[in-house]
């Protein structure tokens, strides 16, 4: 471990079970489902995060000399850059080109969940800070002959700790919802300028119209058919977007809704009784987070009143501030999610991959952040004194 901390101990664990959950969620805490412990053991159980499928887990955990966990970090050991959601594809090929090996490298994430959330998980009043445990990644990658240690969706507070500590930092976006203590749908919509509000209430009618019966389902209330149903929804997404076999298991997900209970909310739309399109919520302390969506049938408006306005709903009647809804969809800006950064940090141990990776991140912040000052103009909020 560090020199600056010679007292602490950091070892890497193949399994999230050898690692108690108590003292792991002492340090993750409630705000963040994707980093819990019950959620990252759904992912090893159900086979879907394993060596099997090029997610080798490595996790980090940090102690004291008193042999207390006061900071831990979900790691895998990785052979791929799938279900990453931030790119590296062409690090990989230019270093690959150039005759290095870029796999196996050391990724920090929740699996298959592009979801901002905590990172570098630290224990309240340990003392610990973000760069102390990224330390012990660097250290660790070294000597396990890694190429790289990347921290995906990152908090901003641990990015800039991480950049202050010499790691290349990059900047993403996703499109979140914010609740300004809307007392009702029809309370956001009368925030909207008047097309953009005619827009959604057409889409709501519509998606009504069809015929469907629409749910809103937690909890115990999802039952194992609705899981079987779900997984056939996962798989005909996955399927028709990127025709591969999918990242997650059948089993999966109600290992996961077990495990996390409450925290599960299930959209579904059911034709004659049978589920035949849902999309999948997991809630934190103060965000509703929208993660996989899927559908048997093809219906204007079915998935933005499932992935999104629902949400809204929720998010609405149970005071959660805001409603994050996933990776990429600028088409989200339209019905109320505004651009968001998200962040990312790198430490690259080859001195030229370092150097080429920081120069392209160098020119690659500044093009975002235009970006998603352009996007924010496509608001459709109603301006300061403008007119219903």
């Amino acid at each position: 471990m560090p020199d600056t901390a010679p007292a602490l101990t950091l070892s890497l664990h193949p399994r999230i079970a050898d690692i108690p959950a108590a003292e792991w969620d002492a340090c993750a805490g409630t705000d963040n489902p994707f980093v819990s412990h019950a959620f990252l053991l759904a992912l090893e159980l159900s086979g879907s995060a394993i060596d099997r499928t090029g997610w080798l887990p490595q996790h980090a955990a940090l102690r004291d000399a008193a042999g207390q966990l006061v900071a831990c970090a979900p790691c895998y050991a990785k052979s791929h850059s799938q279900g990453e959601y931030v790119f590296d594809y062409g690090w990989a090929d230019a270093f690959e080109r150039a005759g290095g090996s870029y796999y196996p490298k050391l990724q920090v994430c929740a699996p298959f969940s592009p979801v901002p959330g905590p990172r570098l998980l630290l224990r309240p009043g340990s003392g610990i800070g973000p760069a102390a445990l990224g330390q012990g990644l660097v250290q660790a990658c070294g000597e396990l002959g890694l190429s790289s240690v990347h921290v995906t969706f990152c908090q901003a507070a641990e990015w800039e700790a991480l950049g202050e500590a010499g790691w290349l930092q990059r900047l993403g976006t996703q499109f979140h919802w914010q609740n300004q203590g809307y007392a009702s749908f029809d309370d956001f919509l009368g925030a909207l300028n008047s097309r953009k509000r005619k827009a959604i209430k057409r889409e709501r009618r519509d998606a009504a119209a069809a015929g469907f019966v629409l749910k809103t389902l937690r909890g115990q209330e999802i039952t194992e058919r609705h899981w079987k149903a779900f997984h056939r929804f996962y798989r005909a997404t996955t399927d028709r977007k990127w025709g591969r076999s999918a990242y997650l298991t059948a089993r999966f997900w109600p290992l996961m809704a077990e495990a996390l209970g409450d925290r599960v909310v299930l959209m579904v739309a059911e034709q004659d009784g049978e589920p035949v399109a849902g999309a999948l919520n997991l809630l934190g302390r103060e965000a509703l987070f929208g993660r996989n969506w899927g559908a048997l049938v093809d219906v204007p408006f079915l998935h933005f009143e499932l992935c999104y306005y629902r949400a809204i709903d929720f998010a609405i009647e149970h005071r959660l501030p805001r409603v994050e809804a996933g990776a990429q969809g600028e088409h989200k800006i339209q019905r109320g999610y505004l651009p968001s950064a998200t962040y990312s940090a790198h430490w690259i141990e080859h001195p030229g991959l370092r150097r080429a990776v920081g120069d392209f991140l160098a020119r690659e912040r500044p093009a975002m952040r235009h970006e998603m000052a352009a996007l924010a103009t496509l608001s459709p909020y109603r301006k300061a004194g403008e007119a219903e």
